[in-house]
């Protein structure tokens, strides 16, 4: 251990800061898994806000970069270690008190999704934001992505949800943004430039989440199609029409990822699947269900099914939320996140799959479809670099096809590391240069997440 570790070392308590080579793999990669992972000189395993203070006040002083990272679920490689820097984890801080007067969650940022989650619905109230991961990410990784999931078609993304928080910045300093109140246009939104921004702006100490009352039951309609352009179709008939809590889509390849992993009695034939939920409330949701068949069935649909029943209905969402574990065992991934407007839903859809034959790769597709945010991922074999060399080609051209259609090259996961280099060509240079001056006014020597998208 170096004298600048070790002054980090005797300035947290015991046990906060590990350095050790084995304690320090768990630290190194996200889901990503990928190669260019670094290895940190140490892991800061802060248990409260002054801890992160101290932290940044010492990488200040000695210009060593800080990696912020919650329960490493990213898809982006927002989260992977650097070499020579510090992974500042927040898996520790895992405080969440529900206000029920109020209708929020105070919650710290190494608290999971599913305990904000469930310490809601004890309080009959309910926090939408709904990654497919929401079981092991965390809720400071939510706020640095801006995560959305699978109910943000109606009840919107994780900014939607952040009335407040508290924020160390890279001087050290802690800032406290927003609060528990429903409205506040008090001086610039500053609150909304830390969401999303993937700790390269500061670190989140602790969130005030906005909650709403428990969701009312939902049915569920599942449709196949012939192919999944004629389910495209149906997702944009879909939104002429109705507000569905949830339009997910999986493609002929996705469906018989799944069933290869978990047999769950999807149709192996099916060109593609939507997966359409309504929570409307009484007699309304029967109105809704109806319109939605209707739109499939308009679209092409070969085969509807709509069900009231709550355990049914979850089978098939447990059906959609397993496929990225599905996917594990075929190889390596690279996930990609593009979004379109739904209009150029089915021209994404069709161009990802000319790219995965023009390159010879298999990228099966899941999507967030009601809301144009598409989950192509890329699978190649991590031992023939040919094959790795094919895949990230493809990776590029989606992300490509996605900016061409007019459309984003992440729509939840964030940039992170993965994606930094198509960002400029998303964005323009003007824009580009104004989130540098941001980055460059909030952190001007660059200590915060460094290698990540500014």
């Amino acid at each position: 251990m170096d004298d600048v570790v070790k002054e980090l070392v005797d300035a947290l308590p015991p046990g906060v800061v590990v350095t050790e080579e084995a304690a320090l793999e768990k630290y190194r990669h996200d889901w990503t898994h990928d190669a260019s992972a670094g290895t940190p000189r140490a892991a800061v395993r802060a248990e409260t806000a002054a801890h992160v203070q101290e932290t940044l006040r010492w990488a200040g002083r000695h210009g060593v970069g800080v990696v912020p990272r919650g329960a490493g679920t990213s898809l982006s490689g927002g989260s992977m270690a650097v070499d020579g820097c510090i992974t500042l984890s927040l898996e520790r801080m895992t405080a969440v008190e529900i206000d029920t007067a109020a209708r929020v969650a105070v919650v710290e940022p190494g608290a999971l999704n599913v305990d904000v989650k469930r310490a809601a619905a004890a309080e009959n109230l309910w926090y939408p934001p709904d990654p497919s991961s929401f079981e092991i990410c965390s809720i400071g990784g939510n706020v640095a992505t801006n995560a959305g999931g699978l109910c943000c078609v109606k009840y919107g993304v994780t900014t939607d949800y952040v009335l407040g928080m508290d924020v160390v910045l890279a001087d050290g300093t802690l800032v406290t943004l927003g609060g528990k109140r429903v409205k506040d246009v008090a001086g610039l939104s500053l609150l909304k430039l830390f969401v999303g921004s993937e700790g390269s702006l500061g670190i989140v100490t602790k969130a005030v989440l906005r909650l709403v009352p428990a969701q009312q039951p939902s049915s569920t309609v599942v449709a196949t199609f012939p192919t999944v352009a004629a389910a495209a179709a149906a997702v944009v008939e879909l939104g002429r029409t109705v507000r569905a809590s949830m339009v997910e889509l999986m493609d002929h390849a996705s469906i018989n990822v799944v069933e290869d992993f978990r047999p769950m009695g999807l149709d192996r034939d099916a060109g593609a699947l939507l997966l359409v939920q309504s929570d409307a409330p009484g007699a309304s949701r029967a109105e809704e269900v109806a319109a939605i068949v209707a739109a499939c069935e308009l679209s092409g649909a070969k085969d509807v099914i709509d069900t009231d029943d709550p355990e049914d209905g979850e089978m098939f969402v447990q059906a959609r939320r397993v496929h990225f574990t599905a996917l594990e065992p075929r190889g390596a991934v690279l996930p990609e996140d593009v979004g379109v407007p739904v209009p150029q839903l089915p021209e994404l859809l069709a161009e990802i799959a000319d790219i995965a034959e023009r390159h010879g790769v298999e990228i099966p597709v899941v999507a967030h479809a009601g809301d144009g945010n598409t989950h192509p991922a890329i699978v190649y074999d991590a031992t023939d670099p040919d094959s790795e060399r094919r895949a990230r080609l493809a990776f590029d051209d989606v992300m490509h096809a996605a900016i061409r259609l007019g459309g984003t090259i992440t729509g939840e996961h964030g940039v992170g590391r993965l994606k930094a280099g198509c960002l400029e060509d998303q964005v323009g240079p003007d824009v580009m240069d104004l989130n540098r001056k941001v980055k460059a006014a909030l952190d001007p020597q660059g200590i915060l997440n460094p290698g990540s998208f500014v």
